[in-house]
């Protein structure tokens, strides 16, 4: 049910509940745009740790979210089993991106450096990022090193807030400001 412990699995999505009573499924996606989920290949349902594959056969927009059909499952009492279990994707599913792009994850747990002149200032490390429509959000949480205890919302701008990103180095330079 399970593979080996050396891969890496990532949760692409999960099911929020039943549409209908032909086996469909309300199904949340992580992924942007959410019809991306279903183009992954490997994708598997997740719960406790233990995983199966699963093939959604049909899927359309609903709402704000994604109804799909779980290929096998017929009827709303079978599909009740599936609400709650997340959908998962090995590691190496994933798309490669273009230079300077980055998934989320790959960001989150980096050093936020501010970057004036010649001095460098640890602002804290991205506890995670926002979606807020106009920009994504970095948003930073102090840490033990960094210049004060205070959380940071840094909008995340290539070529204008942000400077530079370096995954190998695990920092991010910003041209931001220290609150006063």
């Amino acid at each position: 049910m399970s593979s080996t412990p050396s891969d890496t699995w990532l949760v692409v999505g999960k099911i929020t509940g039943c549409y209908g009573v032909k086996g469909w499924v309300r199904l949340h996606s992580y992924t942007e745009p959410q019809e991306n989920l279903l183009s992954l290949e490997g994708l598997h349902l997740q719960r406790s740790g233990q995983r199966k594959p699963v093939s959604f056969d049909q899927c359309k927009r609903q709402g704000k979210g994604l109804v799909a059909h779980i290929a096998g499952v017929d009827d709303r009492t079978l599909a009740e089993s599936f609400q709650g279990m997340e959908v998962v994707v090995p590691e190496t599913a994933l798309p490669p991106l273009e230079e300077g792009e980055y998934y989320w994850r790959q960001l989150q747990g980096l050093a936020v450096w501010l970057v004036q002149a010649e001095a460098r200032t640890l602002l804290g490390h991205v506890d995670y990022l926002l979606e807020t429509g106009a920009n994504d959000v970095l948003v930073v949480k102090a840490s033990p090193d960094s210049v004060d205890d205070r959380e940071r919302l840094i909008p995340y701008l290539p070529g204008q807030t942000v400077l530079r990103v370096d995954v190998n180095e695990a920092l991010i330079e910003v041209d931001w400001f220290l609150d006063e």
